[in-house]
C-alpha cells in the first residue's frame, strides 16, 4: 500500500488526504451530537492581494474565469492549484510516455521510411525489411529513449497546457477568454510543447539515429555516449528547430481540434447532455475526439517530421539539403500513411489514458463543464 504512494508527486496525495480527513472529521462530529457541522472558510489571502502575480496564482491556485474550465475542485485536488498541474503533469507522463513507446515498430519503419524510401518502400515491406536484417530486436529498437524523452515531454505537454490555458485566460478576462477560446487553446499549447520540446530533443536525437542508422547503437545506453563523442552535446539539439516545427503546430492541433470536437461531439452526435454521461462514457468521447485530432496532427506536422528524421540520421545536413534531395511532394508525402495510422492512434489512446488518470484522482475530464 505505501509503494503506490509515490505514483504521483506527494501535494497529490496531501490534499486528497486533507480532504478525506475533513470528511472524518464532520461525521465524527455528527455522530456525538452536533448540530451544526463546522464550516471551513476558504482562504485566499495571498492570491486575493497579489492576483496580478503569476508566480502566486501558480502557487495557490486561482479562480477560473472560463465556461470550458471546472469552476470548484472536484475530488480531494483544489483545481488549478500546484497538485492540480502536478497531477496533470503525472497523468501526461503516463499518456505520452506510455503509447509512444508502444508503438516503436511503427515508428522505427516510419523513421526508415523517411530516410532510405529507396530501401523501405511502403508499410508492409518496411517491417519485413526490418525483421530480415535485424530480427524482432530491430523493431523494438529505440524504445528506451522513446520511454524517457516522451514521458519527459509529456509531463512538460500537459501540465503546462493547463498551467498556460489558465493563465491566458486570466490575463483575457472572462468575456474576452469565452469569446476567443480556440485562440487560449491554441496559445496555451503552443507555450506549452515549446517547453516540453527542449526536454524531448537530446532523446529524440538519440532515438532516430539508433533506429536508422545499421550497428550504431544497441540501445540508449550505448547511443548516448557514442553520439556525444561523435557530434558534441550540441549535436543533441540540432534538431530542436524542426522539432519545434514538428511538435508545436502538431500540438497546437492536438489540443485545440481536440477540445473543440468534444463540444461537437456532445452536441451534435451524444444523445444526451454531458452531465449526464457516466464517466466511461466521457472516457469513450475523449478517446474519439483525440484520434480525431490526432489524423490532422499528422498531416499538419508531417514535413517537419521527415525533416528531423533525416536531420537526425545523416551527419552534417542542412534542412536546405533535405528539402532538395526530397523534394516538396516527398517532405509532405513520404510515411506519411503510416503516420495517420500510428499519430491517430496514439492520440486517441494519449487522450483516454490522460483523462482516465485525471478522474481516477477525481477531476474532471478535459473540456468537462461543472
Amino acid at each position: 500500500m505505501e509503494n503506490n504512494r509515490f505514483i504521483a508527486p506527494s501535494c497529490v496525495y496531501d490534499q486528497a488526504f486533507g480532504n478525506f480527513a475533513k470528511k472524518l472529521s464532520g461525521s465524527a462530529m455528527a455522530s456525538v451530537g452536533a448540530t451544526k457541522p463546522a464550516v471551513v472558510p476558504t482562504t485566499r489571502t495571498i492570491a486575493s492581494a497579489m492576483e496580478g502575480s503569476l508566480r502566486d496564482k501558480f502557487r495557490l491556485g486561482s479562480m477560473p474565469t472560463i465556461g470550458a474550465i471546472p469552476s470548484a475542485s472536484e475530488g480531494g485536488i483544489v483545481l488549478f492549484s500546484p497538485a492540480y498541474y502536478a497531477a496533470c503533469a503525472v497523468g501526461g507522463v503516463l499518456s505520452c510516455g506510455g503509447t509512444h513507446t508502444l508503438v516503436t515498430p511503427l515508428d522505427v519503419v516510419k523513421c526508415n521510411m523517411q530516410t532510405d524510401p529507396k530501401k523501405y518502400t511502403g508499410i508492409f515491406q518496411g517491417f519485413g525489411t526490418v525483421m530480415k536484417e535485424q530480427g524482432f530486436a530491430g523493431l523494438v529498437r529505440g524504445w528506451v529513449p522513446t520511454l524517457f524523452g516522451y514521458s519527459a515531454q509529456g509531463a512538460g505537454k500537459f501540465g503546462l497546457y493547463e498551467f498556460f490555458k489558465k493563465y491566458y485566460s486570466d490575463q483575457l478576462g472572462e468575456e474576452a477568454a469565452e469569446k476567443y477560446q480556440t485562440f487560449v487553446f491554441l496559445a496555451g499549447s503552443a507555450s506549452a510543447e515549446f517547453f516540453a520540446d527542449i526536454m524531448l530533443c537530446p532523446f529524440e536525437a538519440v532515438k532516430v539515429k539508433v533506429q536508422t542508422v545499421p550497428g550504431f547503437a544497441k540501445g540508449f545506453s550505448d547511443g548516448f555516449p557514442k553520439f556525444v563523442a561523435a557530434e558534441g552535446y550540441g549535436g543533441l539539439y540540432k534538431g530542436l528547430t524542426p522539432l519545434w516545427g514538428r511538435q508545436i503546430p502538431y500540438t497546437m492541433m492536438k489540443f485545440a481540434c481536440f477540445e473543440n470536437t468534444v463540444k461537437a461531439l456532445y452536441k451534435y452526435v451524444v444523445p444526451k447532455p454531458q452531465a449526464e454521461c457516466s464517466k466511461t462514457e466521457q472516457l469513450g468521447v475523449s478517446f474519439l475526439a483525440g484520434y480525431i485530432a490526432g489524423v490532422f496532427c499528422a498531416i499538419v506536422s508531417h514535413p517537419a517530421d521527415n525533416l528531423v528524421s533525416k536531420l537526425n540520421a545523416t551527419k552534417g545536413a542542412t534542412v536546405g539539403q533535405i528539402v532538395e534531395e526530397m523534394g516538396m511532394v516527398g517532405l509532405f508525402t513520404n510515411g506519411l500513411p503510416l503516420r495517420i495510422i500510428m499519430i491517430g492512434t496514439l492520440t486517441g489512446l494519449q487522450w483516454g489514458i490522460y483523462d482516465a488518470f485525471k478522474v481516477s484522482v477525481g477531476l474532471p475530464t478535459t473540456g468537462s463543464k461543472k
